[in-house]
């Protein structure tokens, strides 16, 4: 068995485009509720050290993350 027969590049070129993918829905959702929150969350959570927002936010990625990776994964 040869290199070329275990590394096959059509899988990689694709798991790298599904990953760039996915991220880029990852920070467009978090623009989208950044908008309309009444507050900057960045500034909430960094500034103000509001905690509880912080596990909001995290939660939220954490559940759009997963959302992704199963439509990616099917």
């Amino acid at each position: 068995m040869s290199l070329h027969d275990l590394i096959n590049y059509k899988y990689i070129i694709a798991s790298v485009l599904y990953s760039v993918i996915g991220i880029v829905i990852l920070l467009v959702s978090y623009w989208i509720i950044e908008k309309i929150t009444p507050e900057n969350l960045w500034r909430e959570i960094v500034d103000k050290h509001n905690m509880a927002l912080a596990i909001v936010c995290a939660s939220f990625m954490i559940a759009i993350a997963i959302i992704i990776s199963s439509a990616i994964h099917g």
